[in-house]
């Protein structure tokens, strides 16, 4: 990939992220509905705040693989070993 595309991708993944912190604050800050009826009330989140903050983990990662990529660092890789006797 060239660094162009790469910068491009951070710099999307950084307003996401943005978005997605935007959102958590509000929720926290009291973005819920309320309903009543009668002597029953409910009160729900718009989104889901687990769902937001997993998202946010997410994109953390992906932007500091990017900037590591765009740094000119290659991805780290898995690698597996399993032990045998024989």
């Amino acid at each position: 990939m060239d660094k162009h595309y790469i910068k491009e991708q951070i710099r999307e993944k950084k307003e996401r992220l943005k978005a997605y912190r935007d959102k958590e604050r509000e929720i926290l800050a009291g973005g819920v509905q309320s309903y009543g009826i009668g002597s029953r009330n409910l009160t729900r989140y718009n989104v889901d705040l687990s769902t937001i903050r997993e998202a946010i983990k997410e994109l953390e990662a992906e932007i500091a693989a990017l900037e590591a990529q765009a740094a000119g660092k290659k991805p780290r890789k898995a690698v597996g070993v399993i032990p045998r006797d024989w």
